[in-house]
């Protein structure tokens, strides 16, 4: 087994790649299928009804944060994930009868976006400590970046099919073939070795439980650096369905299978990224800032883009970029939290990441409508320099970082030792700060 894929030697963790692999692919599809019908058939280009769907979406994660974080902590993580993936098959399940028959409204889809949110609050903090239970700690950060590889792989293919299918029969669907798809993860978790699973210590029922997340967060200045850079990409920089939708609709004037294969060459990139954090040992906080600039130029590059290609082009670096990042703060975070919290702490990092939706797609959405696309990617790209001058200043304040002359060649130099494990430092261990 190559480092790249060393997560797969898991008999375990090689199912639930399988399982999850295919149901992302119809994860993607109906994202695809749903933000273009709303677009396009539902409104007319009303990149606002979008970032409202997103809203709807996504906002849960915030409301719910303390429930759900508390529910990934002390309830068996499997059962309560076969409860949620199934929900979610039956939510698509629904969205696409009611746009097969033609009956489907704009409101239909704000409803099934808030009950799928919901849904995706519980589910989201489980899944993602359950990666921990699979592969135990030690090949955690490489599974993480794999999860993501499978995520963008399926997004890779998704959103092409969806397009497709879209303009071939009907984004109805593609609704339906997303609600079958939840039949693989559920058989994955269903055939999975239980007596291979890595036990962690179970967090204690006990009076302020619920926000001891809040205050295991409180003390760790290195998490809270990371939780702001993620809420400033995550809120402004991550709507890719606003700035795809929008530039290949109303910009460069295309249909939904261009549409999709944008959306696929964007994923091109994602993969990319995941699969190079999947060779890394461990996932290091210094790439946060570097993949935060990175990111920032790729989407200005994008709103500067004179042809669909050359839009097409930089969608791939702000792919590679985006993921660098999204993985890297993922893997930061579980790795340098105590397990019995890692559910709550997990639970506020996906609130964060996730729930940041609700504020920033209906302010992007505006700002497409009444500025243009070009300038809604120019707020996504300032979200990006914006954490790495965050993450810079950590790294100022709480290591001492300065610019110096040795041997004959600028180097940064740290004065202060690492707060925490190593591995959750912005630069990582001493001996990769004395390589920087």
């Amino acid at each position: 087994m190559t480092a790249m894929f060393r997560s797969l030697s898991s008999v375990n963790y090689r199912i639930w790649f399988a399982g999850a692999l295919v149901s992302n692919v119809g994860t993607w599809m109906q994202r695809t299928a749903q933000d273009w019908i709303v677009l396009t058939q539902l409104t007319h280009n009303d990149a606002l009804a979008v970032g409202v769907v997103m809203a709807l979406q996504f906002g849960p994660q915030l409301i719910l944060l303390p429930v759900t974080g508390y529910a990934a902590d002390h309830l068996d993580r499997r059962k309560l994930m076969m409860a949620t993936q199934g929900a979610m098959g039956v939510l698509g399940l629904g969205l696409g009868i009611l746009t097969i028959s033609g009956a489907v409204q704009l409101w239909h889809v704000y409803l099934f976006a808030l009950l799928l949110g919901v849904v995706a609050a519980f589910d989201a903090p489980a899944r993602q400590t359950f990666v921990g239970d699979l592969v135990g700690t030690k090949l955690l950060g490489n599974a993480v970046a794999l999860n993501s590889a499978s995520f963008n792989a399926a997004r890779l293919v998704g959103p092409a099919v969806a397009g497709l299918l879209t303009a071939a029969v009907g984004a109805g669907w593609v609704f339906l073939i997303n609600a079958v798809s939840f039949a693989a993860v559920l058989a994955s978790l269903a055939l999975m070795r239980r007596d291979r699973l890595h036990a962690t210590k179970r967090a204690t029922r006990s009076r302020g439980s619920l926000v001891e997340g809040f205050r295991y967060v409180r003390r760790r200045p290195d998490l809270l650096t990371i939780f702001t850079m993620v809420f400033l990409v995550g809120t402004f920089g991550l709507n890719f369905p606003i700035f795809v939708a929008s530039m290949a609709s109303t910009v460069f004037h295309k249909g939904a299978g261009e549409y999709g294969i944008l959306s696929s060459v964007m994923a091109v990139g994602s993969v990319v990224g995941a699969l190079l954090a999947a060779r890394r040992e461990k996932p290091r906080g210094s790439l946060l800032a570097v993949s935060g600039v990175i990111f920032g130029i790729g989407c200005v590059a994008a709103a500067a883009a004179p042809g669909y290609w050359f839009f097409g082009a930089m969608l791939a670096i702000v792919g590679v970029a985006s993921q660098t990042f999204n993985t890297t703060a993922n893997g930061v975070v579980q790795l340098s939290t105590d397990p019995v919290v890692r559910g709550r702490v997990m639970a506020i990092y996906m609130a964060i990441f996730m729930g940041g939706t609700p504020i920033g797609a209906p302010i992007v959405g505006w700002v497409a409508d009444a500025f243009g696309p070009r300038w809604a990617l120019v707020v996504g790209g300032a979200s990006g320099i914006l954490a790495a001058a965050v993450g810079i200043y950590y790294m100022v304040r709480y290591r001492g970082m300065r610019l110096a002359f040795t041997e004959r060649r600028l180097r940064f130099t740290f004065q202060q030792p690492s707060r925490g494990l190593a591995i959750a430092e912005m630069e990582g261990d001493e001996a990769a700060a004395q390589r920087a």
